[in-house]
């Protein structure tokens, strides 16, 4: 574990690593398209989906994106001290390519940058790629903005 803003800030430019696969099969694709209300039928009808350029059904790219909370599981810094990391946000998101349904994903993450904010806060960049195993280009790159909170 990290326990000082200068640990911290020797973790810049630092690869963290790759998550395991994780399968986005059509059951998580149809749950998602019912929770956001976005059924349209590139992502939940296989049939129609098979006459398109893409084959068959693909994930929703914000579903992809919403994944990468359970993949960056293990992967982000958690300092001593941590009471709670908030998702602060994007500053790029790119969806360079879909996920066909029954594919599998994994994240890999870098810090980009370190940055004190205050006594408690620190505000944490990482570059995250998701690929596509079997894929040369990735599903999603993003520079995806972590603040922890210290106790």
């Amino acid at each position: 574990m990290t326990t000082t803003i200068e640990e911290l800030l020797a973790q810049q430019g630092r690869h963290r690593g790759w998550s395991e696969w994780l399968r986005v099969d059509q059951q998580r694709v149809d749950a998602f398209a019912d929770v956001t209300l976005d059924h349209q039928f590139i992502h939940v009808d296989p049939e129609r989906a098979a006459a398109t350029p893409f084959g068959g059904t693909i994930a929703h790219g914000f579903l992809t994106m919403s994944l990468m909370v359970h993949l960056a599981e293990g992967l982000a810094i958690r300092p001593d001290g941590m009471v709670m990391s908030i998702n602060y946000g994007f500053d790029r998101v790119r969806f360079l390519s879909p996920v066909p349904v029954g594919s599998e994903i994994r994240l890999g993450m870098e810090v980009a940058s370190v940055e004190q904010r205050g006594e408690s806060r620190i505000l944490i960049t990482y570059d995250v790629t998701v690929e596509i195993r079997g894929s040369e280009r990735p599903a999603l790159v993003a520079e995806w903005l972590a603040m922890v909170v210290l106790g």
